[in-house]
């Protein structure tokens, strides 16, 4: 049995049958619009949450549907101002190096080289198995996992490793205060690492799992691979509703007072604050987003990197020389209502409870603080220490998620070839191209060069993970689908599952649960595994989605042997500008587009170890085996979802200058450094580009130069 949604892609495969037959009797071109592809991205409204009046300037006489005031178009534009100026800025980072776009710089991934790989940490495994530590990736590593033939999985398995391609971040240092005030290098003490060294000197610490692209990213339910940045940005942490989090607001009878915020439709503001405190990524170990807030509003925005003057967004902005003609608090003043920054005579003291501060992920090496302390309100001192905050510093993580939230909003690419065709250009898309996205859009069925690819790739956004697709601002709704569905799974027992999270066999499920771990607060991350406590008699906090009852009628009676397939499944990630966000899956193990195919082709690659949680889409795919025509056209197809202006990142996609470690001086035997830690080698320069873009024979280009058709 297939998904809930076969049915839709078999409707689909009918009229692709019917029209490729009056295809082959018409002259010229093909059609113009393949009626049974979705259409294009330019028809699908970005989400945005329907109270962000309460927190931008607004005018409270102009009111939305739900009966929130709108915010101004000043104070829109302000908050991109300000979102794209902290994307980029490197003094973020505890180091002063680490931007959130050093992750994040090239076609919204990283494509690194050099100490870019990490361990199985999340299997428990510390070893390097593809290269050491700060070891160079290069093609002959990939496929991660390999067979004698790639189109068969029963054909002997030659190679399997469980490192990951990930993305480089700070050094193990732990946190001790924010400097000075001008400053750009936090206070702290080097830790030893006993995974990211070599000759006994810390290299740039290695995420266990790839990083997605934050292209088109607004249109996700939820973000990061397992979805842990909750629709409903708390103000605080990526956690929502589960987590204890409280911003500050001002009025004029009771001064400053605590208060909880729940913004809807927000999860890229929730997933922007994740990084900023990680100790694999950003932060010094116990840095809270309080700190980030006094040492950024200390320093001048983008201090250490042009801007281009005819940036999109930044251009009027940008100083002749480096940084902003402006400062983080008067970004922060333009966008943002008084009550949520304004107030001069009180400030914030967090009592620190380290087993609450510091509270990872039991299934996630990396640390993210939270402002879990108990806070005090005091009176405002004359000169304010370093562990007191001002209203302004205390709330930096409403305002950070916010800003970062309306900027990448902006980060649409929806003028690739594929949209232009679905919009009338005949000649938009090659005719492989055409080809190929038949053979997406048909059902795998014995005789048919069909891949099942729309029935988890689905909808103009090309994932399931979308807010149309799961379709539920409410936990009734089903456009298609709901949040949670129920489908046979490959064992052919059935389970549920939350909608546009999949196993795909990528990798064994034990080594990493994905949408099956738990949050700090150890309430699990998906709503199935919440909806399964609720549905035995669990009160929980917050609002739980439904099981569904796909027979109609009363719901599921109580069971507790109702079963959840989330393990090791993550989020679908976005098709489009596929061909240039290598390397692939969450654990970066795929360098082309073809290796991609491959696995889909053979059925995954622990498809028989995975069954209980496996999709049933995972199988075999005959008609495809051995047939490189039809693997070609498929890549070729998925190329025509590149948008132009990613590729010469024109506006809205260019950005101030970057400066990106790339590993340690030497290779995985000698490192140059001191003190316990080794300097940055290479530096690339990612050069400020204005609104139009890179020069004509300066593109970017898929990871490591390959050939997307590359083996």
């Amino acid at each position: 049995m297939k998904k809930t949604r076969v049915g839709i892609a078999e409707v689909a495969f009918l009229l692709v049958a019917a029209l490729l037959g009056w295809a082959m009797l018409a002259s010229g071109p093909s059609w113009a619009a393949n009626p049974a592809a979705p259409p294009s991205l330019k028809t699908v409204t970005r989400p945005e949450p329907n109270n962000l009046g309460l927190y931008l300037k607004s005018d409270p006489t102009n009111l939305n549907a739900a009966g929130f005031p709108i915010p101004t178009q000043a104070a829109r534009e302000a908050a991109i101002r300000l979102g794209k100026a902290l994307f980029w800025d490197m003094q973020l980072g505890s180091d002063g190096v680490q931007a959130c776009a050093t992750c994040h710089y090239h076609a919204g991934v990283d494509v690194r080289t050099k100490n870019a790989v990490s361990p199985g940490l999340k299997a428990g495994d510390s070893t390097f198995q593809v290269c050491g530590p700060n070891g160079t990736l290069t093609a002959a590593m990939f496929p991660f996992t390999r067979f004698a033939n790639p189109d068969d999985r029963f054909t002997q398995m030659i190679y399997d490793v469980n490192d990951v391609a990930g993305s480089q971040g700070v050094h193990n240092t732990e946190f001790i205060d924010v400097p000075k005030p001008g400053v750009v290098v936090d206070l702290g003490i080097l830790a030893p690492d006993t995974v990211f060294s070599v000759g006994g000197r810390n290299c740039r610490r290695v995420e266990p799992r790839n990083a997605p692209t934050v292209i088109n990213a607004v249109f996700n339910f939820a973000n990061f691979w397992d979805g842990r940045a909750n629709n409903i940005f708390n103000g605080v942490n990526p956690f929502g509703e589960s987590m204890g989090a409280e911003v500050f607001v001002t009025d004029a009878v009771a001064g400053m007072t605590m208060t909880t915020v729940q913004i809807p439709m927000a999860s890229l503001a929730s997933q922007a604050v994740g990084p900023p405190g990680s100790d694999f990524e950003m932060s010094f170990r116990g840095r809270t987003f309080s700190h980030i807030g006094k040492r950024l509003l200390a320093l001048p925005p983008l201090a250490k990197q042009l801007v281009h003057p005819k940036d999109s967004v930044l251009g009027p902005l940008a100083k002749p020389g480096k940084g902003l003609k402006t400062t983080y608090a008067q970004m922060i003043m333009a966008a943002f209502q008084d009550k949520w920054w304004n107030n001069t005579t009180q400030v914030v003291k967090f009592e620190v409870i380290p087993e609450y501060y510091h509270a990872p992920d039991q299934n996630d090496p990396r640390g993210y603080y939270y402002e879990n302390g108990v806070p005090s309100i005091l009176p405002k001192p004359a000169q304010l220490p370093t562990d007191q905050f001002t209203q302004m510093e205390a709330n930096f993580s409403l305002f950070f998620g916010l800003a970062i939230q309306l900027y990448e909003a902006t980060l649409v690419s929806d003028d690739s070839p594929f949209d232009r065709f679905q919009e009338g250009d005949d000649f938009a898309m090659s005719q492989s191209a055409q080809a190929g996205l038949n053979t997406f859009l048909t059902n795998t069925e014995p005789g048919v060069v069909g891949a099942s690819c729309l029935n988890c790739h689905g909808g103009p956004e090309f994932t399931n993970a979308s807010v149309t697709h799961v379709g539920a601002t409410n936990f009734g709704a089903s456009l298609p689908e709901g949040l949670l569905e129920r489908m046979v799974m490959g064992d052919a027992g059935g389970a549920f599952y939350d909608a546009g999270y999949y196993n795909i066999g990528i990798r064994p499920t034990e080594e990493d649960v994905g949408r099956g771990g738990t949050d700090p607060a150890g309430f699990p991350l998906s709503f199935t595994g919440r909806a399964l406590l609720v549905d035995n008699g669990t009160v929980l906090p917050f609002a739980v989605p439904p099981l569904p009852n796909p027979g109609g009628g009363p719901a599921p009676v109580p069971n507790p042997l109702q079963r959840a397939a989330v393990n090791g499944a993550f989020k679908v990630p976005t098709l489009r500008n596929v061909e240039l966000t290598g390397p692939y899956f969450h654990n970066g193990g795929a360098a082309t587009l073809l290796q991609v195919v491959k696995h889909y082709v053979r059925g995954g690659s622990f498809n028989e170890r995975n069954i209980a949680d496996l999709d049933p889409d995972i199988e075999a795919i005959p008609a495809l085996q051995g047939n490189a025509l039809a693997q070609r056209q498929l890549v070729d197809f998925l190329m025509s979802l590149t948008d132009e202006r990613v590729r010469y990142e024109k506006a809205p996609f260019d950005h101030p200058e970057l400066f990106i470690p790339n590993g340690a001086p030497g290779n995985t035997k000698i490192v140059a450094g001191r003190n316990g830690q080794a300097f940055d080698g290479e530096i690339r320069r990612l050069p400020a580009v204005g609104a139009a873009g890179l020069p004509k024979n300066s593109p970017i280009k898929p990871f490591l130069g390959l050939d997307p058709h590359s083996p």
